[in-house]
């Protein structure tokens, strides 16, 4: 199976493969590096890029890079499994077959799924290419309560949250004792265009999350709420 690859992404592969070529043969010609050794640096960078883009995550889709907002229909849609539940392990591992790649391996105790099938416990596989992502495994902790929207499993046995950390809401306890939950950006934007999207496929919310989604939201929203949402959405593409 042929994995598509960001137009993006495509390019800056395609411009490391020319300055690699430029860069061989320029320091063949002006240093005494025996081509050998320098063919074996850019096949390394080579093999980091191509590894990135297999994955299915590429580097301008870590958590600390810009990546394009999505609003939660987008999300939910884009996504194959939505769950919630409670973070049990987060463990550092190289990846089983590409063993020069690090990923962060996540198990979730399930009390919730809204999109998909899962067990009592879902684990994933996330690929790191980022030193800080690296050292602080993406943020994930033992013991977080979570509402993740994932992507679908790569061939490769990888997968992230849809649009990284729009994708990834930690619930708590807001000051009226209902739970909430905040995504890595503090739910901004997440509702952008999702009223028109909503009203083009004929469906109706009830008073109080129509509000919601009316106004601009940045910060915890009712958990309540947005999984009303994501399973109306989610029940609508499901129909298709």
């Amino acid at each position: 199976m042929r994995l598509p690859i960001p137009s993006s992404c495509r390019d800056a592969l395609l411009f490391v493969f020319f300055l690699a070529f430029c860069s061989d043969r320029g320091a063949a010609q002006t240093t005494n590096i025996p081509p050998r050794i320098i063919r074996s640096q850019v096949f390394a960078i080579l093999t980091l890029c191509i590894c990135t883009l297999l994955s299915g995550l590429p580097l301008c889709a870590q958590s600390n890079a810009i990546t394009l907002p999505r609003n939660l229909g987008e999300l939910v849609l884009e996504s194959e499994t939505v769950v919630q539940g409670w973070v049990t392990s987060v463990a550092l591992e190289p990846h089983p077959q590409l063993k020069n790649l690090m990923t962060v391996v996540v198990t979730i105790r399930v009390e919730d799924i809204l999109k998909g099938n899962s067990a009592g416990s879902y684990t994933f596989r996330q690929a790191v290419v980022d030193r800080k992502d690296l050292r602080e495994k993406f943020g994930y902790r033992a013991g977080q309560h979570v509402l993740m929207i994932l992507y679908k499993t790569s061939q490769f046995g990888l997968a992230s949250p849809a649009g990284m950390e729009q994708g990834r809401f930690r619930i708590e306890s807001g000051s009226n004792g209902r739970l909430v939950a905040t995504n890595g950006y503090r739910n901004a934007g997440l509702f952008r265009g999702l009223d028109s999207q909503l009203k083009t496929k004929g469906l109706r919310l009830d008073q109080e999350t129509q509000a919601m989604i009316l106004r601009p939201v940045v910060g915890p929203i009712p958990l309540e709420h947005l999984k009303s949402l994501i399973r109306t959405i989610s029940a609508t593409n499901s129909t298709k």
